[in-house]
């Protein structure tokens, strides 16, 4: 265990701090993901991780620590203050492209702590681009090219790119005003300069961040080296890892996973990412007549559409059911939450729509759209025709092939979320609220405005594909369940480890659930996130299976079980009642994995400008611990005494050597020995 540092003294039981991260701190590139808690033991920060890929000493960051809780405040830490290099304590509010620039552009900054903003910045605060992927979407040199880069539609204006800045210093993110007040209490007591900035005495309070990562340089470096280590070495020393993660399908009549359709048969995509605000919605179980309705979950979509871009990948290679030429339209279900007015926005391409073919059926799309809308609650229009797509997984998929489609979304032009791809963007910045005095199982069925709002987007939604799929009657029977959706919410936003998700998850399991929802990326398997949504599109599309649990979990040695068209899971169940046993159970369901590993790393193109090539780094521990440290004169005091202390103990071993025989006498030797 590593030493802890103290305020002055043993202060006893262990404190136990939660630290968040505004961002993945080791991925070469770009974006961030969701917040994620850890523990600090003592005064010692366990397992916490930074903001921005640092560029940490092994040994760690260390500095003197100074509160800056007005822009003024930063000319001590920048200028003025005689003990560089300084630790600075930031207040959320002043997180900002111009004050981070300042940090980075000053060899007296060792180090950034944030002080979360609560509640959150009113001007909105946005680390990612203005314009989202920008390169890897439909629009280049060669198609659009007026629309190419965000030219004339900057989708996210309050974007400040911060994800995207190299900083030469780690960064970390306290979510605690409590925990943030203990280390301001230390500055206060040791740090505040004296009547006319006069420098204060020391002992001074020092925090250190430790979080070195392996990796350097750039994903083609840090794979370049994990390769060469690969085929080389016995015991690899692997520095970085692709950004992996699985994309969820599923259709509403079975597909052969193992097959392919015919190029003649149809579907209708219905897509939403993952990693965003848009959420899974629930459809009816009947089946629709063909063209079938095939609803993927494109993952990693933050990362340059790592999940769309390798689905038309496996698409174009036959690794996938289905073909792009199968595609007969494609509905894609962006920003949703912010509606003003109940209205939402129907985008499309308009340089597909030059083709007159393709023109007709995207009317034909938007006219289905209409027709549900009217009854459903929700107001439809349609943009400037001239206005090219928001940044969507429907970019990557025109990129391939011509396909009519349509992107909902709740802005027109602009994004209206002001916290887009940052630690604000939370349920309470789409007015996600409970009555207070609710217990967590409370709010879990309380349908609350924003699920009303979202739930008639899914009766839309859902009635449209009903449309498309060549209904024609009865869609006024086609209604989002209220109360699911507020599940939903609840689930993936606030606190995963509910009753529901209980019960629909395998018994092994157990450990996705936690107090929160964990979005964060992963390198080798499903996130928590991904997991979860397969057990609930599985509940919500499928249907009771009457089989034992070795039959459920064997389904191939079962007859008639069809394991080539169904996904099985053995599920834990609801609670038998008021007992803490649960009824565990059988689901059959079409929904199903496939890998979200963008096609780079598949062809080994590690410099590729066509797909994403984010990449992770390794690294050991991360930590930080805060203490006192004395002054220079201090340690070269301490450091000299130690020296002398040395050189004497060597002296004085020398001459006691040498004199050994004077000192201690000659031993007499040794008689003869006796048996």
């Amino acid at each position: 265990m590593a030493t802890h540092g103290f305020f002055g003294g043993n202060f006893g039981k262990p404190v136990d701090f939660s630290v968040g991260m505004l961002g993945n701190p080791w991925i070469f590139g770009g974006n961030f993901g969701k917040p994620v808690d850890f523990r600090w033991e003592c005064w010692e920060f366990r397992g916490s991780l930074p903001f921005f890929p640092p560029a940490a000493s092994l040994s760690g960051d260390t500095g003197v620590i100074h509160v800056v809780e007005q822009e003024q405040d930063l000319q001590w830490a920048l200028a003025e203050g005689p003990h560089p290099p300084y630790m600075v304590l930031l207040d959320g509010s002043l997180f900002s492209r111009e004050v981070l620039m300042q940090l980075k552009g000053s060899s007296r900054i060792s180090g950034l702590a944030v002080a979360a903003a609560s509640p959150a910045p009113s001007q909105g605060f946005s680390p990612g681009l203005k314009c989202p992927n920008d390169g890897f979407g439909v629009y280049s040199d060669t198609y659009g090219p007026q629309f190419a880069h965000c030219n004339g539609s900057q989708w996210n204006p309050s974007g400040s790119g911060l994800s995207y800045e190299d900083f030469p210093f780690p960064i970390f993110l306290l979510q605690d005003a409590n925990e943030t007040e203990l280390i301001k209490d230390c500055y206060r007591a040791h740090n505040v300069p004296g009547p006319g900035a006069a420098a204060p005495p020391f002992p001074l309070c020092a925090l250190q961040l430790q979080s070195h990562m392996h990796a350097a340089a750039s994903t083609v470096t840090c794979m370049r080296r994990s390769s060469l280590q690969s085929a080389f070495s016995i015991n690899p020393e692997i520095v970085c890892d692709p950004l992996l993660d699985f994309n969820v399908w599923s259709s509403l009549q079975p597909i052969n996973a193992s097959g392919r359709l015919q190029p003649e048969q149809r579907v209708v995509l219905a897509a939403t990412r993952v990693d965003s605000h848009s959420f899974p919605f629930p459809v009816s179980h009947s089946q629709f007549p063909t063209p079938t309705p095939v609803i993927p979950f494109p993952s990693q979509e933050t990362f340059d559409y790592i999940g769309s871009s390798r689905l038309v990948f496996d698409m174009e290679q036959e690794k996938f059911p289905l073909r792009l030429e199968n595609v007969g339209a494609f509905l894609e279900l962006g920003q949703v939450s912010l509606m003003n007015n109940s209205v939402l926005w129907m985008h499309t391409d308009p340089v597909s729509r030059r083709n007159q073919s393709v023109d007709a059926q995207v009317k034909q799309l938007l006219s289905a759209l209409r027709n549900s809308g009217s009854s459903s609650g929700v107001s439809l229009q349609e943009p400037d025709v001239s206005q090219p797509l928001p940044p969507s997984s429907f970019q990557r998929f025109l990129r391939a092939r011509s396909i009519p489609g349509a992107v909902l979304s709740d802005h027109r032009a602009e994004f209206r979320n002001r916290y887009f791809q940052s630690i604000y963007d939370t349920a309470e910045s789409i007015g996600l609220r409970y009555p207070e005095g609710m217990s967590p199982e409370e709010q879990l069925e309380h349908v609350t405005d924003t699920a009303q709002a979202l739930a008639r987007v899914a009766t839309l939604v859902a009635r449209a594909l009903f449309l498309l799929a060549g209904g024609q009657n009865g869609t006024e029977s086609i209604r989002a369940n209220e109360k699911t959706v507020a599940r939903l919410l609840f689930g993936f936003l606030l606190n995963s480890n509910n009753s529901w998700f209980q019960s629909l998850i395998k018994p092994d399991q157990k450990g996705i659930l936690g107090p929160f929802p964990q979005h964060y990326v992963a390198v080798s398997s499903p996130t928590n996130t991904t997991q979860l949504l397969q057990a609930v599109l599985g509940n919500l599309t499928g249907i009771s299976a009457n089989l034992s649990r070795e039959q459920c979990q064997n389904p191939g040695k079962t007859p008639g079980t069809m394991p080539e068209l169904y996904e099985y899971w053995w599920v834990q169940g609801p609670l038998d009642g008021n007992s803490s046993s649960r009824i565990p159970g059988c689901v059959r369901s079409g929904v199903r994995l496939s890998p979200a590993l963008s096609p780079a790393f598949e062809l080994r193109r590690w410099d590729s400008r066509e797909f994403s090539t984010w990449t992770e780094s390794r690294w050991k521990d991360i930590r930080a611990r805060i203490f006192l440290v004395a002054s220079r004169e201090l340690e070269l005091l301490t450091l000299a005494l130690g020296v002398l202390v040395l050189l004497l103990s060597l002296l004085g071993t020398f001459v006691i050597n040498s004199k050994a025989s004077l000192l201690f006498g000659i031993p007499a030797p040794p008689g003869s020995s006796g048996y």
